[in-house]
């Protein structure tokens, strides 16, 4: 699709603000209502998705011209797609989220990428991967343990750890300890190691449409060579990559997001625990595994209007409103675990508010990035909770370090480590 594709919908939006709220029936204080993390914290309508709408109209009506105002307007879009939830749950049939990342699209193309920015896609492009880190040290995570390379012994069963399990210190155990877990539960699980590269996911959400392609392009073809059926992968961004759009590519292979792997392996007896991990919990949906983990469903239609006022889809057109992501076997594990006790935030599932490392603003805005998750922390601490836990290592490294200039207060786990600790 194209910018120009979206303006019918720039003159449809009806400016209503729904898409700067969770649903009115699922508030439940006024410190917790807001959804966009954008507009909340820029205060002003262009940073919503309603006035991200206007600027693209303007723009397409060559009515102004790309400034530096524009430009942030545009890239402090998390991309987390809570506007989306909103704009079809409560009024319309919008498309807001994919909006903004054509606009991305756009301005990258018109040579107006952030500077910010161009560093993660020249490490991409040297080192294949977005940490600017060297590709020779991709599998240090794995080194410790005993498990194939799907270069050298194809299995059907892929892991992916994703850029920042790869290199995040703090944060490689959560991969290796995934492995072997599930080789301790008779899964047949192979990697790639040093050979893996970027899904491509998060250059995508920053604007880089080509650079995304050439990341899937390339996996597809080294699945497909290894015969791999099944890719896991512990990341959120790479599972919405893999899920959502791999499969527009034509993609058929079948992902699975390691908690789902886990909740599976749990019913089925595979995993057993043995300890009590004595600890309250309260559980972040991860905005690429929740509700945009739901699974792709091709479309080729067009939109009519019924007595040109009515639109409608032909065929129907799928409606991604973020009820069928990834909500219950995160919450079954944690459930399941002995002597732990889960608290649920007011906003969760398709309604949670974002982590704030997304769609490049970790990179490009940072204090605004930190101040998402702190928002986030905020609403954490305000269960009771002793721990906020979560399946994705970008909300992980964010809350980490949000919780660190705040001086503690909250520890973070991954889902993995509590399941490992009960083991």
């Amino acid at each position: 699709m194209t910018l120009e594709d979206f303006a019918p919908e720039m003159d449809r939006c009806s400016s209503c603000s729904y898409c700067k709220w969770i649903p009115f029936d699922q508030v439940k204080s006024w410190r917790f209502a807001k959804n966009c993390p954008s507009i909340a914290y820029h205060n002003f309508n262009s940073y919503s998705a309603r006035g991200r709408y206007a600027v693209g109209r303007s723009l397409l009506r060559e009515q102004s011209s790309v400034s530096e105002t524009v430009k942030k307007i545009a890239f402090t879009c998390l991309t987390c797609g809570a506007c989306d939830v909103s704009c079809k749950i409560c009024r319309y049939n919008l498309e807001p989220l994919e909006m903004v990342r054509e606009l991305k699209f756009s301005l990258v193309e018109q040579g107006h990428e952030l500077e910010a920015l161009r560093a993660v896609r020249e490490s991409l492009a040297a080192c294949k991967n977005t940490q600017q880190q060297p590709t020779s040290n991709r599998g240090d995570w794995a080194k410790d343990i005993d498990v194939p390379r799907i270069d050298e012994q194809p299995t059907p069963i892929l892991f992916h750890a994703g850029c920042r399990l790869s290199y995040d210190k703090e944060l490689q155990q959560e991969a290796r300890t995934a492995v072997q877990i599930f080789q301790a539960a008779g899964v047949d699980v192979g990697i790639r190691g040093d050979q893996e590269i970027c899904c491509g996911g998060r250059l995508y959400s920053m604007g880089y449409r080509q650079e995304f392609e050439s990341c899937a392009e390339t996996n597809l073809a080294v699945w497909a060579k290894a015969g791999v059926k099944t890719v896991v992968t512990s990341c959120a961004d790479g599972y919405h990559a893999f899920k959502r759009l791999y499969p527009r590519l034509g993609s058929q292979v079948e992902v699975l997001h390691s908690v789902e792997l886990l909740d599976r392996l749990i019913q089925e007896g595979k995993i057993k625990f043995r300890s009590e991990v004595p600890l309250t919990v309260t559980y972040h949906d991860p905005c690429h595994l929740g509700r945009q983990g739901e699974p792709f469903v091709p479309w080729d239609g067009v939109e009519k209007k019924i007595k040109e006022q009515i639109v409608v889809y032909e065929p129907r057109r799928p409606r991604y409103n973020g009820a069928w992501g990834i909500y219950d076997p995160p919450r079954r594990i944690l459930e399941s675990i002995p002597g732990l006790r889960l608290i649920e935030m007011e906003r969760i599932r398709e309604y949670s508010w974002c982590c704030g490392a997304g769609g490049g603003v970790r990179e490009a805005y940072p204090q605004y990035s930190r101040w998402t998750a702190s928002e986030r922390i905020a609403e954490a601490k305000a269960t009771g909770a002793e721990a906020l836990v979560s399946a994705c290592p970008w909300c992980e490294r964010n809350f980490k370090d949000a919780v660190q200039t705040q001086n503690g207060g909250m520890k973070i786990f991954d889902i993995v480590e509590l399941v490992q600790m009960a083991m």
